[in-house]
């Protein structure tokens, strides 16, 4: 037994079954080189089902690992539920508004907090 048997595998969705009639039906659309119909109702599924990211039109993020403090982390939380953003994107924002600020206000609030 190798490892790729091992990995776990999607369910095949069943097969709807289709009427005598719609079968036919595609059988001539086919001939006549139009889109099944059987098929575009599958194909409205798959991609209502699949609306999430991909690859391809998400960025491509890496992971990373920091430290916190118990207070930052409280933080972070009240403030992730309050606004309902991931902490991994509200940490994004903080330090995209943070790196828009001037040197003169970074350094003002770098002085202000020491390791909260």
């Amino acid at each position: 037994m190798s490892l790729t048997d091992l990995k776990r595998r999607k369910k095949k969705a069943p097969r709807k079954n289709v009427s005598v009639e719609d079968f036919i039906e595609d059988a001539n659309n086919y001939a006549f080189g139009q889109p099944s119909v059987v098929s575009r109702n599958r194909k409205k599924r798959t991609s209502i089902k699949h609306k999430g990211l991909d690859k391809h039109s998400t960025k491509i993020y890496k992971h990373a690992t920091f430290s916190l403090t118990e207070e930052s982390i409280g933080i972070l939380d009240r403030l992730a539920s309050r606004s309902k953003i991931a902490k991994s994107r509200l940490i994004r924002i903080l330090i995209y508004e943070f790196s828009n600020r001037s040197e003169i206000e970074q350094d003002t609030i770098i002085a202000k907090n020491h390791d909260h």
